[in-house]
This record gives structure tokens, C-alpha cells and sequence, in this order.
């Protein structure tokens, strides 16, 4: 008790930096705001009959890897309610009109009080949490009130301190999950070390999220009429690194066309600035004609990237010069070739496709340019490379069902 008590002081302080940082801060002042009525949000939500199976996710990203099974438990059963919360105000804002989940809340920030009292006034039946999702005093409540609890998709490192001795509680306490889908088999061997053996390699359910996507994807007409008769490199998720190279590698690619779909919408002027040199159309405002003149177009809309990968001739993920590499599967499921920056070892995905040689890690304009030209002009190696794609995606469907039948035995 003396390590949850410790915990619980440094999750406080947390929580206090993060009031500090809503003063100046957006991105902290949504989180604050988000969680400022979250218990009344909750008691006039909730009466006690509900038991809905509860999914945690950080943010959207997870949330992606969430739905699969979220769509599954409604599916098989429609009379069960689902709850979702979000650490994150960028998983919960995106998320709001989503018909999907029967509530989304905020996650009351990990105190030993406000998880007693957001379990008591939930009552989930289960509990999901998406992959990184460690939050001990609500794995501490789960387990006294013995509801069962899940880890998907979950990835494990062997310098996480799960696993080292200063962090010897920290392991112990993942004893207590129900069970554990990893996405990889040293992921289970790191728990296995430790003595968790409820653990399987059941990969990741973005897979299925994104092959589901591809299988509805209706056409976009405003990409269309832009891409006409040229080779197209649609480059998603980007950050100011990702389109300065894309500004450096277009005049040498006269032969294509470009789409940009920044991370985020609001950077949608700025991008279009560092664009300036070439016949720019923004996907919401442009006319046909403008479409069909402009060299680059840049979509400024959100959802809608899934569905542009499609028309790619190569595809380039943002963020791998950054924070940290986007998701490089709903380019893949479409059969095309990605690229992306040097950052991408801690995706699992990332370091799989550029074994196989589906992927690409670039460092500079120069480097992606040799690459594109190589894979142009020996058709062949293009070819074989979109099959390692399709093989890739293929070889890793299922892992929804395969969670499914693991749960279900505790739905309602």
C-alpha cells in the first residue's frame, strides 16, 4: 500500500502541473475543462443499471485500435451499453460524433478516491484498456470490486520498468489483469519473466480496422478530378519536418502530384505557405477546374485521409522526424509503397514492413527521391513491393475475433 500511496502523491502533483500548464496552455486547459463536472456528467448518465463494458483509450490512435472489438461486442451483443473514456482532449473531441460507443466521458484523473468513485457510480461489467493504459488505482479498484479487466494490443520493452528492479511493484500489479493480447512474442516473454502467464500474441486490431475501412471506402471526386492522368504521393499526418522534405523532393518529381493532410487541421495555412511555389488547392474550397490545375492539395478536413491513401501511387506518414511515427497501415491495406522518417523503432508495424521491404525510412528529400525513382523505373520491384503490403495486412487479420472469444465469456 505504501508504493499505491507514493503512486497516488506523484499522480497529484501531476495533475497540478497540468492545472499550472491550463493557464497558458490549450491543449491542458481542454483536459481540465473536459474533467471539471465529470462525477455530476456521470451520476446523471448512469443509475446503476447500465453494467456496460468499459473501453480505456489515451487518444484516437487507440481508440482506432479499440473499435474492431467495440463493433463486435455490438454486433454479437446489441443489448449491451459501452462505455469509452479518453485520456486525452484529442481522442475525446474527435470522437464526439461517433455513433459508435453509447457514452464517452473523460477519464477521472488515476486518484484513489475519484477511481472508487467513478467504478462505483459505472459498474462496468469489464473493463479494456487499449495498450499503453497503466492507471494502478484503477487496476487497484477493478481487482478489490473483482471485475474482470483487459489489456489489448498491448506492447511491452524490456527498459520499461515493469521490468527492472526499481519498478518490481509496478510488475505485480499486472498480476491482477484478467488477461493480457499482446502484439508481438517478446512481449510475451517479457511478461512470462515476470510470472504473468494469462498473455497471448493475438497482434493488433488495427489491422482489421483498417482492412474494414478499405472494404467500405467509397471514391472521393475532389481527388479525382485533381489527380487526372499523374502518379500521385499522398503524404499523411504531417508535421512541418515531413512537408519541408515534400517541398524539396516535388520540383525533382515533374510527373506527379502531391497531397498533404497535415496531423493537424488548423496547420492547414501554414502548410499551404511552404507550398507557395507550386499551383496550391485547398479539398474544401477548390472548384474542378482549380483541382484539376493545382500540382498539390491540401486536405483540410478531418476523416478523410483513410479514404484518399486509396488513389496513392506511394504513400509518406508523417511524424518519424518528431514525436513519433502515424499510422502506416491505412496506407498499406491499399497495396502502396510508404515511406517515412527515421523515427519509427518503437512501431512494431514500422520495423516489420521495412524488414520486408513493404516500408522505407528516409532521412532527407535526396534519399526518398532515390527511392521513388528506383521503384519508377524497375516496375517489377515496384510490384513486388505492393504485394508485400497485401501479404503484410493479410497475415495479420483476425485478431479481433480471437480477443472476442476470450472475453465474451464475461459479457452480459
Amino acid at each position: 500500500m505504501l508504493m499505491l500511496l507514493l503512486y497516488t502523491v506523484g499522480i497529484f502533483f501531476y495533475r497540478c502541473g497540468i492545472a499550472i500548464a491550463s493557464l497558458f496552455n490549450p491543449k491542458a486547459k481542454n483536459w481540465e475543462k473536459g474533467r471539471r463536472k465529470i462525477f455530476e456528467q456521470l451520476e446523471q448518465t448512469f443509475d446503476g443499471s447500465q453494467h456496460p463494458v468499459w473501453v480505456h483509450c489515451a487518444s484516437l490512435g487507440e481508440y482506432e485500435q479499440g473499435k474492431p472489438l467495440i463493433e463486435k461486442i455490438k454486433r454479437e451483443h446489441p443489448e449491451t451499453k459501452v462505455l469509452v473514456t479518453f485520456f486525452s482532449p484529442s481522442g475525446y473531441e474527435a470522437s464526439q460524433n461517433d455513433p459508435l460507443p453509447d457514452y464517452i466521458f473523460y477519464l477521472p484523473i488515476d486518484l484513489r478516491k475519484k477511481a472508487k468513485r467513478f467504478i462505483s457510480i459505472v459498474q462496468p461489467q469489464l473493463a479494456v484498456f487499449v495498450k499503453y493504459e497503466f492507471w494502478f488505482n484503477y487496476i487497484y479498484e477493478l481487482n478489490k470490486q473483482q471485475i474482470p479487466f483487459y489489456y489489448i494490443c498491448a506492447i511491452f520493452r524490456s527498459n520499461q520498468y515493469f521490468f527492472k528492479m526499481v519498478g518490481q511493484w509496478f510488475g505485480k500489479q499486472l498480476h491482477k489483469a484478467s488477461y493480457f493480447f499482446v502484439q508481438n512474442e517478446e512481449s510475451k516473454q517479457l511478461l512470462a519473466n515476470i510470472g504473468i502467464t494469462q498473455a497471448e500474441v493475438c497482434g493488433d486490431t488495427r489491422f482489421d480496422r483498417v482492412y474494414e475501412i478499405a472494404c467500405q471506402s467509397a471514391s472521393v471526386p475532389e481527388v479525382e478530378q485533381f489527380q487526372q492522368q499523374s502518379k500521385l504521393l499522398v503524404a499523411g499526418s504531417t508535421w512541418q519536418p515531413d512537408e519541408q522534405l515534400l517541398a524539396e523532393l516535388l520540383p525533382q518529381l515533374p510527373d506527379f502530384k502531391l497531397i498533404v493532410a497535415p496531423h493537424e487541421i488548423k496547420r492547414s495555412e501554414e502548410v499551404a505557405k511552404t507550398f507557395a511555389s507550386f499551383p496550391t488547392a485547398l479539398i474544401t474550397s477548390a472548384t474542378p477546374g482549380q483541382l484539376a490545375d493545382s500540382q498539390v492539395l491540401i486536405v483540410n478536413t478531418i476523416g478523410l485521409l483513410k479514404k484518399v491513401y486509396r488513389y496513392g501511387t506511394f504513400a509518406y506518414v508523417g511524424g518519424a522526424f518528431k514525436t513519433g511515427l502515424h499510422n502506416i497501415l491505412e496506407a498499406a491495406v491499399y497495396d502502396t509503397p510508404v515511406f517515412f522518417g527515421p523515427h519509427y523503432q518503437h512501431f512494431n508495424e514500422a520495423v516489420m514492413l521495412t524488414q520486408q521491404q513493404g516500408a522505407f525510412s528516409v532521412n532527407n528529400s535526396a534519399q526518398l527521391l532515390q527511392k521513388i525513382q528506383h521503384l519508377i523505373d524497375h516496375p517489377e520491384e515496384y510490384q513486388k513491393t505492393c504485394n508485400i503490403c497485401h501479404q503484410y495486412i493479410q497475415a495479420n487479420l483476425g485478431s479481433c475475433d480471437r480477443i472476442y472469444s476470450i472475453i465474451q465469456k464475461n459479457i452480459v
